[in-house]
């Protein structure tokens, strides 16, 4: 069934939704750009820093346009499930998206390139995307498709396992991991791994239940996710990682056109600032995630450039020959993107 914009506000009036700002004695934004994430909801100060991103645009969008725009943001998937909410963004569907972009691959290959497998290998260079030609390239192809990318933000991952951590390839053999993408799991499949199609708030139960052994995600979701509970060790993304995810925050082309343009410079203002908020965040849970499972008792482990190559290794002959194969545009990316050293 295709999704509509009516599917979706009959849906919203079941939805525990969090409203941008407490409004008594004021009048309700003209127009309310609904937000929607996977992650756990909780406040503007403390919680989950993709929703507080995500309320804190919902909340300056807010006063920045006067109140002729605001926000609701929707936690922890309960607006829609989570893959789909691409395509009711690039369908006009919903407003807005805290996206991991991979998530889309499957029925756009080319968006697989936001997690591939020892691509990215720092922030500095997943930052440097975004003004080069391979940033600009993907940045006009997810809009050709109905979105827009407002924040860029890049998050490391790590590995929690419920066994020893996994940071050689060998440690990988016999074991059933979640990757993220395809082709991570490409990677770890080469590595003797098998591999599971899971959503971060999904890993919980699966890793309680045995079903997953290990799973790779972002450092902030292995603290909100509360992994930390059904694992005995980390490898963290702290330092160097081979797992470098694109999340942006997206937003519907179809609505943002219909806005008069004084709004439109607001959102991609608001956008750049939230866009720095992001990535210090980001990195910040990168190193609070080992004191996390520290404090768990699990075994914390690192990687480093030698560790690293030895992952690339395989990613070359596995994810990203297959990628490169999928479209011309895939492989324009992919070399793209390696020209990108910073």
């Amino acid at each position: 069934m295709a999704i509509s914009r009516r599917h979706i506000l009959v849906g919203a009036l079941a939805a525990p939704a969090v409203v941008a700002a407490s409004r008594l004695g004021s009048a309700a934004p003209a127009q309310i750009l609904k937000i929607s994430h996977q992650f756990p909801g909780g406040t503007i100060d403390e919680g989950d820093f993709r929703d507080r991103l995500c309320l804190k645009f919902a909340a300056e969008v807010e006063k920045r346009t006067n109140g002729a725009l605001g926000g609701q943001v929707y936690p922890n998937s309960s607006l829609m499930k989570t893959v789909p909410q691409f395509d009711a963004v690039r369908k006009g569907a919903l407003d807005l998206s805290f996206y991991p972009i991979s998530y889309a691959g499957g029925q756009f290959p080319e968006l697989n390139i936001g997690l591939m497998p020892c691509l990215v290998s720092s922030y500095a260079q997943g930052a440097a995307w975004k003004a080069s030609p391979v940033g600009q390239k993907f940045g006009d192809f997810v809009a050709s498709k109905g979105a827009l990318i407002l924040c860029w933000i890049w998050q490391a991952g790590g590995m929690a396992s419920r066994g020893n951590a996994i940071v050689n390839p060998e440690d990988a053999k016999g074991l059933k991991i979640r990757g993220g993408s395809r082709e991570m799991d490409m990677m770890f499949q080469k590595a003797g791994a098998t591999t599971l199609t899971t959503p971060s708030n999904e890993l919980y139960q699966a890793m309680q239940t045995g079903a997953c052994d290990a799973a790779t995600t972002s450092s902030t979701s292995l603290i909100s996710f509360r992994l930390e509970e059904v694992a005995k060790s980390l490898t963290t993304g702290r330092g160097k990682s081979y797992w470098f995810m694109l999340e942006p925050l997206i937003m519907s082309k179809q609505i943002f056109d219909k806005l008069p343009k004084a709004q439109q410079d607001v959102i991609m203002e608001l956008a750049a600032e939230l866009e720095q908020f992001g990535t210090k965040e980001a990195i910040a849970d990168d190193a609070k995630v080992a004191d996390v499972y520290n404090k768990k008792g699990a075994k914390v482990a690192d990687m480093d450039d030698a560790i690293v190559e030895k992952w690339r290794a395989i990613a070359r002959v596995t994810a990203w020959k297959d990628y490169a194969d999928r479209t011309p545009l895939s492989a324009d990316l992919l070399k793209l993107a390696e020209a990108v050293t910073a």
